[in-house]
């Protein structure tokens, strides 16, 4: 499966786009994530906000096989 994915530099916001068609029904915010869902509840796309501090951590994480993002 192909995710499109794109980063807003002044948002700080990446993007990573699940599935390319769907209605958008509503979303769901966990911390600095926002997963867009639709009609059906499956996940259209999911935002990362402050996405330039926290994406650094997540890839230092998958090297370690483990990460804390605070």
């Amino acid at each position: 499966m192909a995710y499109k994915i794109k980063y807003s530099e002044d948002a700080d916001v990446l993007t990573i786009i699940l599935k390319g068609k769907g209605k958008l029904s509503h979303a769901e915010e966990v911390g600095d994530f926002i997963v867009h869902f639709d009609e059906k509840g499956q996940p259209l796309f999911l935002e990362i906000l402050k996405a330039s501090k926290i994406v650094p951590l997540m890839v230092e994480g998958l090297a370690k096989k483990e990460a804390i993002v605070a």
